[in-house]
Order: C-alpha cells, then sequence, then structure tokens
C-alpha cells in the first residue's frame, strides 16, 4: 500500500473513531504510520499511553539566578516582610534568639507576634510523609476545608473521599459516589461553611451534595451551555455561599446562583478552554479566569454585561496555556499556572498593553507540541520575557504535563503567605520563596505526576494527589539522632563547662 491509500485510510478511521472514543492521536513511527486510539473526553486532562509517568523522564529546568527586579520594588515583597516579622534592618533571625527574648520579656504582649510565629514555622516546613492513602485510579483532586477539619480527595474511580483531619487525625469518615461524570471528576469545591461540597465534570451539570448526615442528597445545577459535549474545567463558590463560579471548555464563564437555582451569568470570555476560574477576595465582586490562550483576565462583577462582556483588565506575559490560577485573597495579588513550565505573580493593578497581548497570542500559536503526552521541547523553555510582560515574578523548576496542574499560594496563618507551591509531572510538590524565586522544598515520593496540592489553614501539612492513585499527607520530621551522636554533645558540653 502507498503513502496516499496509508493516510486515507487513517484519515477514514479516524473520522469512524472520533464520533464515540474521544481524542484520537495518529503516531508516526519509522516507514509505517501506526493508528494509535487513546480514549479521553477532554482536551486538557486525558489519559496518555503512558498513564502520566511520562514527566519522570523530564527534569525541570531550576532557575538558578530568579530576576527579582520587579519584586524587589512591589508592594507585595512589603507585606510579605511585615507578615513573617523580617521588615526592618537584618538582624538574627535564629529561634534561639528569639526564645530568648521571650524569656527575657523583650516580645511584644510578653508572646511572639503573628509574624515571628511564622517566621519559626518556615523552619518547620512538611519534609516527610506520615500517612497515606492507594487508590485503584488517579486522584485528580484533593483540598482542605477553610477550617482545616476536613480533606476531600476525587479519584478517577468517580468516589468523592472525605477525610476528618480532627487533632491530628487523616481518617476516612465518608465516601460519595459522584454522579453523570464523564472520564473523571476534575475540580471539586467546598461551600464556605463546610457543611456541602461541589464537584463537576464533562456534564452539562455542577453538582453539589452535603457533607454530614447519613443520606446524601444530590442536586444537580444546570448550566444549560449550547456545546453538545460540555466540562466544567474549575469551580469555585463565593465567600457568601450563594453563587458557583466555573469555567468551562467553551470558552465561557459560568455563573450559577443557588437561591434562584439557575443560571445567572454566561460570559464569553476566552478564545480557548476556561481552565481557571477564583474570586479575588471575599467580596466575590473581582473575578480572575485563565485559560488556553494563555492570558488572565479580570472581571468585575458590577460592570459586567453578558450581552458584551469586557474584562477590566489583562494580564499577559506566558508562551503557553494557564492550567491554574489561585489569588492571595486581598484584591490584588494571584499567581497562574502554565503549561510553558513557570508560575508567574501578578499585580491587578498593572495591566497588560496591548503588545503584550499580541505576543502571548503569536506564543501560543507557535506552540505545535502537546503537552499531554509529549515531551518539552527546548524552545518552550526560553527564559527571557516576551514583550508586555507585567508579570512580577517568574518561578521556574517544575514540570507542567499530562494535566491541569494546580498551585496556590502558602497559607497567612502559619507562613504569611511567603511561598507559594505547586504540583509536578515529576512526582513532586515543589516549594517557592515568593520574593526570591528559589526553590526552598522539594517533596519526592510520587511515581507520577501530582496534580493537586493543598496545604492546611492552619498547621505546617501538606496534602499532595498524584495520578499514581495515591494521596499523601506531609509533615515536618526532625532528623534522627543516635546514641553516639547524643554522646559526643554531651562530652562536648562537658568540656565546655570545665572551661567556663
Amino acid at each position: 500500500m502507498d503513502q496516499s491509500n496509508r493516510i486515507s485510510t487513517r484519515n477514514v478511521l479516524a473520522d469512524f473513531f472520533c464520533g464515540f472514543t474521544g481524542l484520537m492521536r495518529l503516531l508516526h513511527g519509522g516507514r509505517a504510520a501506526s493508528l494509535q486510539l487513546i480514549q479521553s473526553d477532554s482536551d486538557d486532562d486525558s489519559d496518555s499511553a503512558w498513564d502520566g509517568r511520562l514527566g519522570d523522564r523530564y527534569n525541570p529546568p531550576v532557575d538558578q539566578h530568579p530576576d527579582t527586579r520587579d519584586i524587589d520594588y512591589s508592594e507585595i515583597k512589603e507585606k510579605i516582610l511585615l507578615e513573617t516579622a523580617n521588615l526592618g534592618p537584618k538582624a538574627d533571625y535564629s529561634i534561639t534568639r528569639l526564645l530568648r527574648q521571650r524569656q527575657l520579656g523583650l516580645c511584644r504582649n510578653s508572646s511572639f507576634s503573628h509574624g515571628e510565629c511564622s517566621r519559626v514555622a518556615s523552619h518547620f516546613l512538611p519534609n516527610n510523609f506520615t500517612c497515606t492513602d492507594s487508590y485503584v485510579q488517579k486522584a485528580f483532586c484533593g483540598i482542605y476545608s477553610q477550617d482545616g477539619n476536613i480533606f476531600m480527595s476525587a479519584c478517577q474511580d468517580q468516589y468523592i473521599r472525605l477525610y476528618d483531619t480532627r487533632n491530628g487525625k487523616f481518617k476516612n469518615f465518608k465516601t460519595i459516589k459522584a454522579r453523570d461524570v464523564g472520564w473523571s471528576v476534575l475540580d471539586v469545591a467546598f461551600t464556605p461553611d463546610g457543611a456541602c461540597l461541589l464537584y463537576s465534570s464533562w456534564s452539562d451539570y455542577i453538582h453539589i451534595c452535603n457533607v454530614f448526615g447519613d443520606v446524601e442528597n444530590h442536586t444537580a445545577l444546570d448550566l444549560n451551555p449550547e456545546e453538545r459535549r460540555f466540562c466544567v474545567f474549575s469551580i469555585t463558590v463565593s465567600s457568601d455561599g450563594r453563587e458557583i463560579l466555573g469555567g468551562a471548555n467553551d470558552g465561557c464563564l459560568y455563573v450559577f446562583d443557588r437561591e434562584q437555582n439557575s443560571r445567572t451569568l454566561k460570559i464569553d470570555s476566552h478564545e480557548d478552554d476556561v481552565n481557571a476560574v477564583a474570586f479575588a477576595d471575599v467580596s466575590s465582586q473581582i473575578l480572575f479566569s485563565g485559560g488556553d490562550d494563555a492570558l488572565c483576565k479580570v472581571w468585575d462583577r458590577r460592570t459586567l454585561r453578558e450581552d458584551s462582556p469586557q474584562p477590566v483588565g489583562i494580564l499577559s506575559g506566558h508562551r503557553d496555556g494557564i492550567t491554574f490560577i489561585d489569588s492571595k485573597g486581598d484584591a490584588r495579588y494571584l499567581i497562574s499556572n502554565s503549561k510553558d513550565q513557570t508560575i508567574k505573580l501578578w499585580d491587578i493593578r498593572k495591566f497588560s498593553p496591548k503588545e503584550g497581548l499580541d505576543a502571548s497570542r503569536m506564543a501560543v500559536i507557535q506552540q505545535n507540541w502537546d503537552y499531554r503526552w509529549q515531551q518539552v521541547p527546548k524552545r518552550a523553555l526560553k527564559k527571557h520575557k516576551l514583550p508586555g510582560d507585567t508579570s512580577l515574578m517568574t518561578y521556574r523548576g517544575h514540570g507542567v504535563l499530562h494535566t491541569l496542574i494546580r498551585c496556590r499560594f502558602s497559607p497567612s496563618f502559619t507562613t504569611g503567605q511567603q511561598y507559594v507551591y505547586s504540583g509536578c509531572s515529576t512526582g513532586k510538590v515543589v516549594i517557592y520563596d515568593v520574593l526570591t524565586g528559589k526553590i526552598v522544598k522539594k517533596l519526592s515520593n510520587h511515581e507520577a505526576c501530582v496534580r493537586d496540592v493543598s496545604w492546611h489553614p492552619y498547621e505546617e501539612k501538606i496534602v499532595s494527589s498524584s495520578w499514581d492513585g495515591h494521596v499523601r499527607l506531609w509533615e515536618y520530621r526532625q532528623a534522627e539522632y543516635y546514641e553516639d551522636d547524643l554522646a559526643a554533645v554531651n562530652c562536648k558540653g562537658m568540656e565546655f563547662a570545665s572551661v567556663k
């Protein structure tokens, strides 16, 4: 059979199979072209022939000298230094000195300030996994409730598992069978009071279910989309629990009002899939969205019109699609994770000019690789900024392959939000210092990509959810001491005492 006949055959088979199998990939090898069918129900969260383990061969380049010129003169630097008691002349910030000051009554109110507590906690970042739960299929999502008392995990097996995390526990107390799931549960959220959970998938509906009680009450919230194949990749809930914001594969933002029990807003927001949404702060008036067009957009509910949607500003600088967005919670700063293998920090008071939008758009057009199943090409790892890039900081050292990997700010209560942390396609959790851009910790023990990460809001604990089917709880573990070491310390102490 000549080459033209082979191509014709492949095209016929592709037209036939795409109707019911989802994504079709044609792989060319050697002289003959081979056809490989891979079932998938998503343009962004799909299985691959390597089952999410391709990233193990990829060693994400670490930026040894991050460019801090923009963040060095920013307001966020002053805020973080203040929240971690590091503002002012450099001094001895050792824990022993802080303890000595407190003992002498030199601390304010005879106790550590909130910033000093955050500074102390920075010496005890999670470094060891202490608890693991295992599933037969991929773990896609995992988040703590706002009070930290519950951890919710969503797996490709269509089950949502709830864990009691009070008083040092990590115990499964409820397992819920998700409904109307295509491919997998792709995102989950708690209502602010922690009484209900929400989940989304390849479906016209976002589902809501009670957390407590013996009887499960599932409610399907109809978004009434126009697309035949519809998926909500990202969901979040307003601070009053009334509105649900979702980003979908049709390039639109959806707002569902629980009191009216109907969709109240549909905004044509991006040129491609909307992979990430977030509320800017507790007012729930400012919305963030990020899509496969590599743009972050900022929306104001008070001026938003469905018939003529206009963002109040756009943030450009990424070279490829955005996989996740997290707000600092102050209506000023946000971070975005991207398929260009970077996280960027943004100040929404500094929008991008038209030059930046054009540069990002051109960079996306020039991308001809598929992050779900291909290796990262060298040209995708360019370090220099695009024209019009208004980001304050860029973080490099983690891999974004296979799926929509999440990144988040560390909690305010224990860390002063001085870190950003991310899952990684190489099976790690990577923690960056916000102000220096350097990696301060890597947590390694997964055999496939870590898709989601969640830091306990009030304790030094991180949970990672991986495609290897494991959910792992990470805590700080002090290095072990051996009898010989202790004996040596005692001897030195005796010698020191005799000298004195």
